[in-house]
C-alpha cells in the first residue's frame, strides 16, 4: 500500500518567495496588466479594430475574471485613436411639423450653432416691430393708401354720377359701401325717411334695387382695391420684414456654407418667420391677432418652433466616448420624447428630445450586461435592428400616442462598436436561439478562469500588488506575503500548475491583509497577515460546517472512523455555501441479496437525486457484469444510499465509493472506516477525476480530528487529482507526522486493496480469479445468487 501513498512533496506546490527580485512591493514595477487572457484579449483588440458591419464582441467568462473592467481599459485605448464624434441638433421641421430634422455638425459647433439662432432670433424681435413702426414705412404705407383711397373714390365718383339719377347717393363706410335716398339734392335724414308713406317706401326700394343691380361692378371693383390695398400693404409688410432677416440671417448662411442642412434649416425658418411675422408683433402683448383666443402662452409656444434642440454636445472632447450602460432599458439606449400634460392631452415637441446612450456612444464604443439587455423589454430587439439599420430611431413605445401628440423625429446614423459582456450559458443560448446574434455578433472574446503558473505571471501578480498598493494607499507587500497570494491562487484555481484568473477575490485578500497589517500596527504586509485574511474570510463563512461537525462529534450524524464494516464506507462531498466551500464526510451502506432487480439508488427512488448521480450508479450494473458475469446472468439486488442525506444529491464523484461498499458487501469482507474515498468509476474500473479533492480532504481530516487521530485515518483519491492538492498546512503537517495518509489510486483494484488489507486479485486465461482474493470472493457470489435463482425459477 506504501506505492500508493501519495509523497509529502506533492501535497502541495510552494511557491518560492525569490521569484520577486525586490523584498517588497514598493519596489516592484506597478502596472495593471490583464494576466494569463492573452486569447480574450487578442479577439477583444481584433473585433474593435474591424470596422465592418456585424463586427461587435460577446465577451464571455466568469465574474471577476476582468471581463468588465479590462473590456473598459480596451476600448478607452482604442478610442484614443479615434476623433471626437460631431455634435447633433433637433430643430423644427417647417414643411413637415411632425418630422423634426437631426443636423450634425463638428464638435463644438453645436453649442455655437444654438446660440447663433437664439440671438437672431432675439435680434429680429427687436428689428421687426422696428421696422414696420419706421417712417420710411409708413411713408410707403400711406402712399399706398392715398394711391388706393384715390382709385376708390374715382369709381365712387363714377358710381354716385349714375346714383344722381335715381335720386340716391352713395357713402363709404366702416360697414362698406352704401346707398342713402337724397330729396332735394340731399342725403335724406331719418326723420324724413320715418315719415315716408307705405307706397312711398315702396317704390324707394324698387328704385334701389334696380339702381343696386346697375351699381354691382361699381361696387366689386371697389372691393378690389380695397383686397389689393390689403396685399400691397402685407407685400410691403413682407418686404420690410425680408429685408430683416436677409441682414441678421444671411451671414449665418454665409457662416455655415459647409454645412448644407443648416442652410437649409436657415432659408426654411427666413420663409416661416416671414408668414408668420405678426407673432413677433405680439409676444410681448397679453394678446395676439385673435384676441382673447390666443394669449401670451400660446404666442411662447409657437416661438418654440424657432429654438434648437442641442441633443448631443460634444464640445471639449478630443477622443471618441466610451460608455457603459448599467441600465439598459429601452428608453436609456435610444432616448425618448418628454410630454407634458395640457388639459389631459399629453404633448410634446422637438425641444423635449432626449438622448439615449447609443447616441452618446455614437462614434465610439458601449458595453451593455447580456442578463440586463436581456432582462428589459424591447431593448434587445431595438438594439439589433440599430445596428443592422446601422441608425438610431427615437420612438413612442409606451402607447401614449392615444392620448397626445406624437413625433417622428429624423433617425441619426449610427457608427458604433457594441461590447455585449454575459455568461458561457448566455453565448450558447443566444448563438443557437437567435439568428441575429450570430451575424452581428461575430467575435467572442473568452474570459478564462484560470492561467498557468509560470514565472511570468507570478512576477506580473506580483506588479498588480504593487499598482493595487499604490492606487489604494495600501502597505507593501512582501515576498513572503506575495508567495502566499501566489499559493491561494492556485488553491482556488484548484491545480498545483494554475493561478486563479478571479482577480476580485485575490484583491479581496489584499485588501484584508492590509487591514490586518494595521491592527498589527505593521509597515509591512507579512505571509502572516496573508493567513490571517484567509482564516477570518473562511470563518466568517463557515458557520453551516461547525454546525455539522458538532452534529458528528456528537454522533447525531454518525460517522466511524475506527475499526472495520461489512458495505460500509465513507463517501465525500462538497457543499458550497456560496463564499465558502467545504466537504463533508456521508456515511454510505449497501446491502445485496438475491434478486433480479440489480442495483437500487434509494436516492433515486425518492427523487433525490440528479441525472449525474444517477449515471454514475448505473455504472456500477456495467462494471460488474463485464468482471464477474461473462459466462453467467447477472442475478442481483443491491440497494444504495447515503445515510443521513434528507437533500438532493448530484455528480458521480462518490460512485468508486459505492463500488467499494457493494463490492465489501458481495465479497463479505469489512472495509476499514479510517478511509474515506472520493473518485468516479467507469464500467472498466478505472478511477476518474473529481472535483473539490482539498475540501474533502480536509473535510474528512476535520472529522478524524474531532474522533482523535490515531495514524490509520487517510483518504483515498484518484490518481489524477494529486495535480490538484494544494492542502493547508495543518493536513500536511498531520500527513508529516505520520497521523494522516493520502493515497492516489488508478483503478477500483488497487482502492479495495487499501481498504480492506486483501489482495483485490488477478483474472486467469480461464476466467478465474485468484482464490481468497477480493475479486474470487465476488464472482462466488454473483455466481451463487445466478445458480441460486436458476434453483428458484
Amino acid at each position: 500500500m506504501i506505492k500508493y501513498v501519495v509523497p509529502l512533496e506533492k501535497l502541495k506546490k510552494r511557491c518560492n518567495p525569490n521569484l520577486f527580485e525586490c523584498s517588497t512591493t514598493e519596489d516592484l514595477p506597478a502596472y495593471r496588466e490583464l494576466i494569463g487572457q492573452d486569447r480574450a484579449m487578442e479577439a477583444l483588440k481584433y473585433g474593435l479594430s474591424i470596422r465592418k458591419k456585424g463586427y461587435n464582441i460577446y465577451v464571455s467568462g466568469l465574474t471577476g475574471t476582468g471581463r468588465n473592467s479590462y473590456s473598459y481599459l480596451v476600448a478607452k485605448e482604442f478610442s484614443a485613436k479615434k476623433k471626437a464624434p460631431k455634435d447633433w441638433c433637433y430643430v423644427f421641421n417647417f414643411k413637415k411639423p411632425q418630422f423634426p430634422k437631426a443636423i450634425s455638425m463638428d464638435s463644438g459647433q453645436g453649442k455655437m450653432f444654438k446660440r447663433d439662432v437664439e440671438k437672431i432670433i432675439k435680434d429680429i424681435g427687436i428689428e421687426i416691430p422696428k421696422t414696420l413702426s419706421s417712417k420710411e414705412y409708413e411713408n410707403n404705407k400711406n402712399l399706398i393708401y392715398t394711391t388706393h383711397q384715390n382709385k376708390a373714390q374715382q369709381v365712387l365718383n363714377e358710381l354716385n354720377h349714375l346714383a344722381k339719377r335715381y335720386s340716391f347717393i352713395f357713402k363709404q363706410t366702416e360697414r362698406g359701401i352704401l346707398s342713402i335716398p337724397l330729396k332735394e339734392g340731399r342725403p335724406m335724414t331719418d326723420e324724413e325717411l320715418d315719415s315716408l308713406s307705405q307706397e312711398e317706401i315702396e317704390e324707394l326700394i324698387k328704385t334701389s334695387n334696380e339702381l343696386n343691380q346697375k351699381a354691382f361692378d361699381y361696387v366689386k371693383r371697389v372691393k378690389d382695391i380695397e383686397n389689393n390695398l390689403i396685399e400691397e400693404i402685407k407685400k410691403l409688410k413682407e418686404k420690410n420684414v425680408l429685408q430683416v432677416l436677409n441682414n441678421h440671417i444671411n451671414v449665418f448662411i454665409e457662416k455655415y456654407e459647409d454645412n448644407d442642412k443648416i442652410c437649409e434649416y436657415l432659408n426654411d425658418m427666413k420663409e416661416d418667420i416671414v408668414k408668420n411675422y405678426d407673432m413677433f408683433l405680439n409676444k410681448d402683448k397679453k394678446n395676439n391677432l385673435d384676441g382673447f383666443l390666443l394669449q401670451r402662452d400660446k404666442i411662447e409656444d409657437f416661438m418654440k418652433r424657432y429654438q434648437v434642440n442641442l441633443f448631443m454636445d460634444n464640445n471639449g472632447k478630443v477622443k471618441a466616448p466610451v460608455i457603459r450602460e448599467m441600465n439598459p432599458t429601452y428608453h436609456n439606449l435610444f432616448g425618448k420624447m418628454e410630454y407634458v400634460n395640457e388639459l389631459g392631452v399629453l404633448k410634446t415637441d422637438h425641444m423635449k428630445i432626449r438622448p439615449g446612450s447609443l447616441h452618446e456612444a455614437n462614434g465610439g464604443y458601449i458595453i451593455i450586461q447580456a442578463k440586463d439587455i436581456l432582462q428589459s423589454s424591447h431593448a434587445w430587439e431595438g438594439l439589433k435592428r440599430a445596428i443592422t439599420t446601422e441608425e438610431i430611431r427615437i420612438e413612442n413605445i409606451t402607447g401614449l400616442n392615444v392620448i397626445s401628440e406624437t413625433l417622428r423625429p429624423e433617425p441619426i446614423p449610427l457608427d458604433i462598436k457594441v461590447v455585449i459582456v454575459g455568461d458561457y450559458y448566455l453565448y450558447q443560448l443566444l448563438f443557437n436561439y437567435d439568428d441575429d446574434f450570430r451575424k452581428l455578433f461575430k467575435i467572442r472574446a473568452d474570459f478564462d478562469i484560470e492561467m498557468d503558473k509560470s514565472e511570468e505571471n507570478i512576477r506580473k501578480i506580483g506588479s498588480f500588488v504593487a499598482y493595487q498598493c499604490k492606487e489604494e494607499g495600501l502597505k507593501p507587500f512582501d515576498k513572503e506575503a506575495l508567495a502566499a497570494l501566489i499559493e491561494w491562487s492556485s488553491r482556488k484555481a484548484e491545480n498545483q500548475n494554475k493561478l486563479t484568473a478571479k482577480f476580485n477575490e485575490l484583491v479581496e485578500i489584499i485588501y484584508e491583509a492590509d487591514l490586518w497589517a494595521d491592527m498589527k500596527k505593521r509597515d509591512v504586509v507579512t505571509k502572516e497577515d496573508i493567513d490571517i485574511a484567509i482564516y477570518k474570510k473562511n470563518y466568517r463563512n463557515n458557520t453551516y460546517e461547525e454546525k455539522l461537525m458538532e452534529l458528528i462529534k456528537e454522533d447525531i450524524i454518525m460517522i466511524d472512523t475506527e475499526g472495520e464494516k461489512i458495505g460500509e464506507i465513507n463517501g465525500l462531498s462538497v457543499i458550497d455555501s456560496g463564499q465558502y466551500i467545504f466537504g463533508r464526510p456521508s456515511k454510505i451502506t449497501v446491502n445485496t441479496f438475491l434478486g433480479k432487480e440489480g442495483i437500487i439508488n434509494i436516492e433515486r427512488e425518492v427523487e433525490q437525486s440528479g441525472s449525474i448521480y444517477d449515471k454514475g450508479v448505473l455504472i456500477l450494473g456495467g462494471y460488474l457484469g463485464e468482471r464477474y458475469a461473462k459466462d453467467f446472468p447477472l442475478s442481483l439486488t443491491a440497494s444504495i444510499t447515503f445515510e443521513q442525506s434528507y437533500t438532493g444529491i448530484d455528480g458521480d464523484s462518490a460512485s468508486s465509493t459505492e463500488l467499494y461498499a457493494l463490492l465489501s458487501s458481495l465479497a463479505d469482507k469489512p472495509i476499514k472506516q479510517s478511509i474515506a474515498v472520493t473518485g468516479s468509476v467507469n464500467q472498466k474500473g478505472k478511477i476518474q477525476p473529481i472535483g473539490g479533492v482539498n475540501e474533502k480532504i480536509e473535510g474528512f481530516y476535520k472529522t478524524c480530528k474531532l474522533k482523535g487521530l490515531t495514524g490509520n485515518e487517510g483518504v483515498i483519491i484518484p490518481y489524477q487529482n494529486i495535480e490538484n492538492l494544494m492542502l493547508e498546512d495543518e493536513v500536511i503537517d498531520a500527513v508529516k507526522l505520520g497521523k494522516f495518509k493520502i493515497f492516489g489510486v488508478k483503478t477500483i483494484d488497487e482502492g479495495i486493496e487499501i481498504l480492506t488489507g486483501i489482495k483485490a486479485g488477478k483474472i486467469n486465461d480461464k476466467g478465474q480469479y485468484e482464490k481468497g482474493t477480493i475479486n474470487y470472493l465476488v464472482q462466488k457470489k454473483l455466481k451463487y445468487y445466478s445458480d441460486a435463482s436458476k434453483e428458484y425459477e
